[in-house]
């Protein structure tokens, strides 16, 4: 019966009612796809997790000085969020009008593993067993960032003068970019100063398409905060991105080819794509603004990144470039590093180029030494431990010919 009254209400409104009812269809599968897409990535990724409200939150008790075996690493930030006076945040998930900019220090402490964060589940933060994030300064403007970023830097040997510009990913606080970033360039070996710049990520699995219109907002501050590192007078740059951290980073090199002012320092070395979160056909269009002869990109591919297999779902099944053929990819001029069969330990898949210990000293040991991803070692960042696991990490590398490392 109620079949045939909206048939009967149909005939009398014509196609303009079939149209409307089409439409409200349309939207209500969307939404439950968004629906259903953001309960997944829940699912996966636990989103009930500890506490990110630790910046400057450390146990008393605790005397850093007297910590046998604890290490510090030094990270600045350029973030395109507000400012918070909420404890332990400093930067909320909200877009500001301006850049901020800060410096920590983040203590990793004596039992840190290879590829881990031990972070802590509430605050304060034990460094004796955990993260903790230290010595918190906010500056007051972009010339007090420059001038802490140049006296940094010129403190260290000339061999160690590096910025290392960590763009992070989609569902990412201020907090877990921080501490990311400190246990990649402590476990990586690098030795220069990294910078994150932190995007207005509101850290909710639920929030994709704000953290997406977040990116494409902060394309003009990322371009804005290299210039500012460019300043402090670093001997080089290289650039890790992870994730929707990638979509930006390719739209920001992208507009400055287009504007005649990519690499015009000639100090941007590396740009590191891990687990992009792009669309292949943006991808290919991106790259087009970019001559093939300074395309010195090392793109990070799983083909069993779960996060992108959702993130491919909602985009109408289309490839994303972190989980694409690679032979397509290397054929646009990039080197392509498959990392399919590597086994990590966690249940998405999405971060291998930080979690598995092998996989970060290699990019560690490219970055010191500015050699192809080879399985070989000889550097000094290397400890002697995973000396022989690296020696046997089963990568495919794909640039010009491809060539299997590692598969013994």
């Amino acid at each position: 019966m109620e079949a045939r009254q909206n048939g009967e209400k149909l005939q009398q409104n014509g196609p303009y009612a079939r149209h409307k009812l089409h439409n409200r269809s349309r939207v209500g599968r969307l939404f439950r796809t968004v629906f259903t897409v953001s309960f997944l990535l829940a699912i996966l990724t636990a989103c009930a997790g500890p506490t990110d409200a630790i910046i400057g939150q450390v146990d008393p008790r605790v005397d850093l000085e007297a910590v046998e075996g604890l290490t510090k690493q030094v990270v600045y930030v350029a973030t395109s969020r507000q400012a918070t006076d909420e404890a332990g945040l400093l930067f909320s998930g909200e877009r500001g009008a301006e850049l901020g900019f800060a410096r920590f220090t983040v203590t990793i402490p004596p039992d840190h593993k290879t590829g881990a964060i031990e972070r802590p589940e509430r605050a304060p933060a034990d460094p004796r067993s955990e993260f903790a994030i230290v010595d918190p300064t906010v500056f007051s403007g972009s010339k007090p960032f420059v001038n802490r970023l140049s006296r940094e830097l010129r403190s260290r040997p000339p061999a160690n003068r590096d910025v290392l510009l960590f763009v992070h990913g989609f569902n990412t606080t201020l907090t877990e970019a921080v501490l990311r970033a400190a246990q990649f360039a402590h476990d990586s070996g690098f030795t220069g100063v990294p910078v994150v710049f932190s995007w207005a990520s509101r850290g909710s699995n639920f929030d994709y398409v704000y953290d997406l219109n977040s990116v494409l907002i902060a394309r003009d501050k990322l371009i804005e905060a290299g210039l500012l590192i460019l300043e402090a007078s670093p001997s080089g740059v290289d650039f890790v991105a992870h994730s929707m951290g990638n979509f930006l980073t390719m739209e920001v090199m992208r507009q400055a080819s287009l504007q005649g002012r990519f690499n015009a320092s000639r100090k941007f070395r590396d740009i590191i794509l891990a687990s992009p979160d792009i669309d292949v056909n943006l991808f290919e269009t991106q790259l087009k603004g970019i001559p093939r002869s300074q395309r010195n990109f090392y793109v990070l591919i799983s083909a069993n990144d779960k996060a992108l297999g959702i993130s491919k779902f909602l985009a109408g099944d289309v490839p994303r470039v972190g989980d694409a053929d690679p032979e397509r990819l290397a054929d646009l001029g990039v080197t392509v590093v498959d990392l399919s069969e590597v086994k990590d330990t966690s249940s998405i898949h999405h971060s291998k180029f930080a979690d598995v210990p092998e996989v970060v000293q290699l990019i560690g040991r490219h970055l010191e030494s500015g050699s192809h991803f080879e399985t070989s070692t000889t550097a000094s960042n290397v400890p002697a431990n995973v000396v022989q696991s690296i020696a046997n990490v089963p990568i495919t590398i794909f640039g010009g010919q491809p060539r299997s490392v590692g598969l013994q």
